[in-house]
């Protein structure tokens, strides 16, 4: 009698798919919250939605590449990282129409009262003006830390770097981010 597959550890389940594809569900279950609430920071909910389901699609139609060598989860946000690529036009213009609205069109329009939130919100449109004008791969690695929540290693893995890079890269993003807010207080 085999074990149930909540058991399973992320490997073990990827190689169960290939004899039980419902297998791979449970994979589902467990990556796809944090995925998409890092994408629909990054992209909106709608194209949240879409790219969750795609990196889903496309790891398990590649599942036989998974090799184990990295953890589920990193292979899994490099899928997702490569989709998200694929609509860098689409987030830069969304950061650059949050910067000129103050509207961030990734919010679900539940306002919170909390005057942290507020101060927070009203950065919102510098803080999106200084995302856009960050390369794709500092923004990417700064946005995995900050809304992803994963860790430098993680990040490494998922962006396919040398730990080092990814360190110093989130580093070069936060101080131009902190020059940029900084800036913007000042000339306001």
């Amino acid at each position: 009698m085999s074990r149930p597959t909540e058991k399973l550890g992320d490997a073990e389940l990827v190689a169960a798919s290939s004899e039980d594809p419902e297998a791979f569900g449970e994979l589902f279950h467990r990556h796809a919250p944090r995925l998409h609430a890092y994408i629909k920071r990054r992209l909106g909910r709608t194209l949240a939605d879409d790219i969750v389901a795609e990196a889903f699609a496309t790891a398990f139609r590649q599942r036989g590449r998974f090799d184990g060598r990295s953890e589920f989860a990193a292979w899994l946000w490099g899928i997702a990282s490569n989709l998200i690529a694929k609509h860098h036009r689409q987030e830069t213009r969304m950061f650059r129409a949050f910067a000129r609205t103050g509207v961030d069109p990734a919010e679900d329009g539940i306002a919170e009262l909390v005057s942290d939130r507020m101060a927070a919100a009203a950065q919102g449109p510098h803080l999106a003006k200084a995302l856009a004008a960050l390369s794709s791969q500092d923004r990417s690695a700064i946005l995995l830390l900050a809304w992803g929540q994963l860790s430098y290693a993680e990040i490494a893995a998922v962006l396919n770097l040398p730990l080092g890079t990814v360190k110093a890269k989130i580093h070069r993003a936060r101080t131009k981010l902190r020059k940029a807010l900084l800036g913007e207080n000042n000339d306001g």
